[in-house]
């Protein structure tokens, strides 16, 4: 398959003295044509979570993946054995209700510090007891580095949620070093509140904050909305129902958005690694493409991919594949649908225009995606199994 090479970095060393130059380095940002299917298999890597929702790693050496369980637990996975106890319990602490198939409350986020490997420090989203959108950070154990502390949890960012669903609660550090926060738009349905398209509200909208600068964090002076009355000074963007998920390409630092539509469309975004933020995706004045409500949506950015409700109903983010055992999916964003099991591969075509085309059809209920430190890709079951994205053996 044919790969069409956008950038070109040349990287010079020094050596005895002398100038060497050595081979390109070369990133990939678009295709001539879709991967195909029969170059992957699902393989099955552990079973037996209890509502797992995300799968993530800590970019420490450790080659470790960190599963989040709806529940309240977050366990380790090494070459592929799950350690019998879990890295983090804090059941006690989070929604009742996410004991209960479907919530849309719990454990539902956790993020790395990038400084992990010498600070310790690591971040969850969860919904509390009173149904409050709480992060809060802790610190892995000084004596066992498969074992967190459970009492250094401190609370950096809480918000109140005036309905049970659309929490967002996806969290990610950009390549910034910066903490990115999904927040839904309250929840019920319609966006009763009108959060979306008011910047005078954190929800509905993606904020970035600096949990280095201050305590319990600071905010970027670099925020699009520093100093202006009418916004809030952690938005970074917003008009958003409720991303589930949202991740960083790896290599260009590209952010992707999938944002769960009302009753027609469910859509992605994108936001490119130069934007200085302050985007407007839309929602409620716009669903996807539909125009919803009535009103106006300053400087709408459309969806760069939707798909309507015949195909599914919950759309699930997912990654830029970047890893090393299967190339022939370089610079494919995957990502899918929750209610049907679907698989879309969207990419750029050499003209930088996107395409997309249904990958596969797996039957689960595809709760999140996950990515490890070598950047290969995970699709997590709900109903309990993890799957990791291998090469197909040949035939």
């Amino acid at each position: 398959m044919k790969t069409y090479l956008i950038t070109i970095t040349m990287v010079f060393l020094l050596c005895l003295g002398s100038s060497l130059a050595q081979e390109p380095e070369e990133t990939i940002i678009s295709r001539d044509s879709a991967p195909s299917a029969e170059d992957v298999v699902l393989t099955e890597i552990a079973s037996g979570f209890t509502r797992p929702l995300y799968a993530t790693h800590a970019d420490d050496g450790s080659e470790r993946l960190f599963v989040l369980e709806q529940t309240g637990k977050v366990w380790i996975l090494k070459d592929e054995v799950r350690r019998r106890e879990p890295f983090l319990d804090i059941s006690a602490l989070i929604s009742a209700s996410a004991n209960r198939l479907y919530s849309e409350q719990g454990l539902l986020g956790l993020a790395f510090h990038p400084d992990f490997g010498a600070n310790g420090y690591f971040f969850v989203n969860y919904t509390d007891r009173s149904g409050t959108t709480v992060v809060a950070r802790y610190q892995v154990s000084l004596s066992d580095p498969d074992v967190a502390d459970a009492g250094s949890g401190q609370i950096i960012f809480q918000l109140g949620q005036p309905f049970a669903n659309h929490n967002g609660g996806h969290i990610d550090f950009g390549p910034d070093g910066y903490l990115y926060i999904s927040l839904g738009d309250g929840g019920s349905a319609n966006d009763p509140l009108g959060a979306g398209q008011n910047r005078r509200l954190l929800l509905g909208s993606i904020i970035r904050i600096d949990v280095d600068g201050a305590a319990p964090y600071a905010i970027p002076q670099d925020n699009p909305f520093v100093g202006e009355d009418s916004a809030l000074d952690e938005i970074w963007a917003y008009g958003l129902r409720n991303v589930w998920r949202f991740s960083f390409d790896r290599v260009t630092g590209d952010m992707y958005l999938a944002d769960v539509g009302q009753n027609l469309l469910e859509e992605v975004n994108f936001q490119p690694a130069d934007s200085s933020g302050g985007e407007n995706y839309g929602w409620n004045v716009w669903e996807g493409t539909n125009r919803f409500t009535g009103g106006s949506a300053q400087d709408h950015v459309p969806p760069v991919f939707e798909y309507p409700h015949s195909l599914g109903c919950s759309v699930t983010g997912g990654y830029v594949y970047r890893g090393g055992a299967i190339p022939q999916m370089e610079a494919v964003y995957l990502f899918g649908d929750y209610c049907t099991g679907r698989i879309w591969a969207m990419y750029r075509d050499p003209d930088l225009n996107w395409q997309a085309k249904e990958f596969t059809n797996t039957g689960m209920a595809i709760s999140s995606f996950g990515e490890d430190e070598a950047g290969e890709i995970y699709v997590i079951d709900y109903s309990g199994t993890i799957y990791r994205i291998d090469p197909a053996l040949p035939s």
